[in-house]
């Protein structure tokens, strides 16, 4: 299993972190929203240990970002914050769980398990742009039942794109999409990813909107 765990107080993060992989289980640690946008870019996860009150943005931020891209990896929101409106606050985002500080490190793991085995039965809606259908679930994309092989780059382009079938999606939001608004993008980069999407799904699917940006499924 692969967690994410963002949590800025140290000596907590370092405290779960052990505890985590003397469970053979493996983590990743960042300590802000910027960072965990970064490592969901970048990386798959099993589940998400999310602390609400991190530097900057908060940890709803990040909540919203992965629900926005149709993520559904579990979150489990570990927070000082135990008032009632907190927590409605954190589930309303697209949180699975909330434990709140202290907590006993057993049962930390307990509701890991949990939220992985409630997963399982999670169903995402396939996106579906004529030949081309995308699964969020499985993270995959086939043009008339074929499977299309896409970079993890070109298909958060395209489920950004088709999550929104029917607008013009600006080249700003493409690039938040991809990169989660924590890299330097290039000026050409998304016409790049654009070029090699067309390239294999067909010139049709992703339209040029001059001045404004791309869009799917709008009229032609």
């Amino acid at each position: 299993m692969q967690l994410l765990l963002v949590e800025d107080d140290p000596m907590l993060a370092q405290a779960i972190c052990d505890g985590i992989r003397q469970h053979s289980w493996r983590l990743d640690h960042v300590g802000s929203a910027g960072a965990a946008k970064t490592a969901l870019v970048e990386h798959g996860y099993d589940a998400i240990l999310l602390d609400i009150g991190l530097p900057g943005e908060s940890g709803l931020a990040v909540i919203r970002f992965l629900r926005e891209r149709y993520d559904a990896t579990p979150v489990i929101v570990l927070t000082a914050r135990g008032q009632l409106s907190d927590r409605i606050r954190g589930l309303d985002a697209g949180a699975d769980d909330y434990l709140v500080k202290p907590f006993q490190f057993d049962e930390l793991l307990a509701r890991v398990r949990a939220v992985m085995r409630r997963s399982q039965g999670q169903v995402v809606p396939t996106l579906v742009q004529g030949e081309v259908e995308l699964d969020p679930s499985s993270q995959t994309v086939t043009k008339a039942g074929e499977r299309v092989a896409l970079s993890a780059h070109e298909y958060r382009l395209l489920l950004a794109l088709m999550e929104r079938s029917g607008r013009v999606v600006p080249r700003a939001y493409l690039e938040n999409a991809v990169y989660g608004g924590a890299a330097d993008v290039g000026s050409n980069t998304i016409t790049v990813f654009v070029h090699q999407l067309r390239r294999k799904l067909g010139e049709g699917v992703i339209v040029t909107v001059h001045g404004h940006g791309y869009t799917v499924g709008g009229d032609r």
